[in-house]
């Protein structure tokens, strides 16, 4: 009879618990934290409601203001084993813009449908924030607890700069992080469906480095009806296509090597290490043969890259100006000699005519695969998925722990959701109709519990 109390009382913690990451989620959602970029923005609505879940649950959370509207919560659950290490547990506040004309439902609902919670922030990332409130509350409901100390952070500003968030608070507050070692945050602990059937869980192990670039050519200004062979227009133009049509040569860094043996051994496609330590193997050839859905996780990580993004000139059509601007996202990959071969690239590519320099630009990150944090995320996944493989990946672009590898913490993805075949987790970030399933909510509240209550 205890056996069957003891069983129904854990079914019934279990299921509030998942109850709590949906609703939250969909609140989440209603409040606009919209970040357009430049400091407008506001996420300090949302902060407070982050905050206020965390009150009740016993713990004491400060917000902090980085400028007016621009606000952070931190809070420290203590661990049972002070000796351990701390572990950093973070989530962004703010999303991208939503052009509500292109939605099914409006962006800004929260609605929840057919067990989908929609709108922007489902995915990127308010699901994983109130997954992260649910685990807290739950263990306050319970009495239960982490063996180490556990920081939970929500930022502002991870979509544009991070200067409002996750920069500040490192710069500003960096005696809130006291103790963690390592950090676990977005895009990563997912299920990603092969054709043959097999269920992936990319987790994070580095990102690729951000170099943010702003290009000027200069010119001589003149009549738009004569010849003008200084045309500032003309060299910023030819650059940008030179930039983009670019080929960047592939380079195995450690984290896709370990991506690239995992992702062969889970979906069937033979590959051995010397073949990759061979000189003349030919990564795209491999990465080709590989389920699309498996080669979509590292084919954006094997180079560096530079897209052209933003184009500004002129003011008349009968006007040549004497002045042409753009922007350039460019990513780097982690490794000795791979941002100077960046530098050189650009150098190169922009020619005497057309300057360039970083508008934003930090370094690339790697964090090793056989750490037992990493064993720990994918001990948690497997117990929930049965018969799945957790592989290792980098992701193409960043996120907020850059900011927080300053401190010296090795940062992973690890956002978990079980999402169902045909679900475009990667298509729907920063997309339109962004949603994500109430279950998948739950099995991931499910996971970081396990995670975070046991791992030492």
């Amino acid at each position: 009879m205890e056996t069957t109390t003891s069983t129904s009382t854990g079914a019934a913690a279990s299921t509030q618990r998942g109850e709590e990451a949906v609703r939250f989620t969909s609140e989440l959602i209603r409040i606009d934290t919209t970040n357009r970029g430049g400091g407008d923005c506001r996420e300090r609505p949302a902060a407070e409601y982050a905050a206020e879940r965390l009150a009740e649950a016993g713990l004491s959370p400060v917000v902090l203001e980085s400028a007016p509207g621009r606000a952070n919560v931190v809070t420290r659950i203590r661990g049972s084993e002070p000796g351990l290490p701390a572990l950093l547990v973070h989530g962004h506040l703010d999303v991208v813009p939503a052009e509500a004309a292109d939605w099914t439902v409006p962006p800004f609902s929260g609605e929840i449908r057919d067990g989908v919670v929609w709108g922007r922030g489902a995915l990127d990332m308010k699901g994983m924030d109130a997954m992260m409130l649910a685990v807290a509350r739950a263990w306050g409901r319970e009495g239960r607890g982490p063996r180490r100390d556990i920081v939970l952070c929500f930022t502002a500003d991870e979509e544009d700069s991070a200067e409002a968030g996750a920069d500040w608070l490192v710069k500003q507050h960096p005696d809130l992080f006291e103790g963690c070692t390592e950090a676990i945050g977005e895009s990563g602990g997912y299920t990603v469906h092969t054709a043959a059937g097999q269920r992936l869980y990319p987790v994070a192990a580095g990102e690729r480095g951000t170099g943010w670039l702003r290009l000027t050519a200069r010119g001589t200004a003149g009549h738009g009806s004569k010849p003008n062979p200084a045309n500032a227009v003309t060299r910023l133009s030819a650059a940008m296509a030179r930039i983009g049509s670019h080929s960047w040569p592939a380079r195995i860094t450690p984290t896709v090597r370990a991506s690239l043996l995992a992702l062969a051994a889970a979906t069937g496609v033979p590959l051995t290490g010397p073949q990759l330590d061979d000189p003349d193997f030919d990564v795209d050839a491999f990465v080709a043969r590989l389920d699309p859905a498996a080669a979509r996780l590292v084919a954006g990580t094997l180079r560096n890259s530079a897209n052209p993004t933003v184009l500004r000139a002129g003011y008349k059509t009968n006007v040549i100006p004497g002045l042409a601007g753009g922007e350039v996202d460019g990513r780097t990959l982690p490794g000795p000699g791979l941002a100077a071969e960046f530098e050189a690239a650009l150098d190169e590519l922009t020619g005497p005519d057309v300057e360039w320099s970083y508008r934003q630009q930090s370094r690339a990150l790697t964090a090793p695969v056989d750490a037992p944090l990493f064993a720990a995320m994918s001990a948690a996944l497997l117990a929930h998925d049965p018969g799945a493989h957790v592989v290792p990946f980098s992701m193409t672009g960043g996120t907020d722990a850059k900011q927080f590898a300053e401190l010296g913490l090795r940062a992973y993805g690890f956002s978990p959701l079980r999402l169902p075949p045909g679900f475009d987790f990667q298509g729907l970030f920063h997309g339109v109709d962004e949603r994500v399933p109430a279950d998948a909510l739950a099995f991931g509240a499910a996971v970081l519990d396990d995670l975070l209550s046991t791992v030492g």
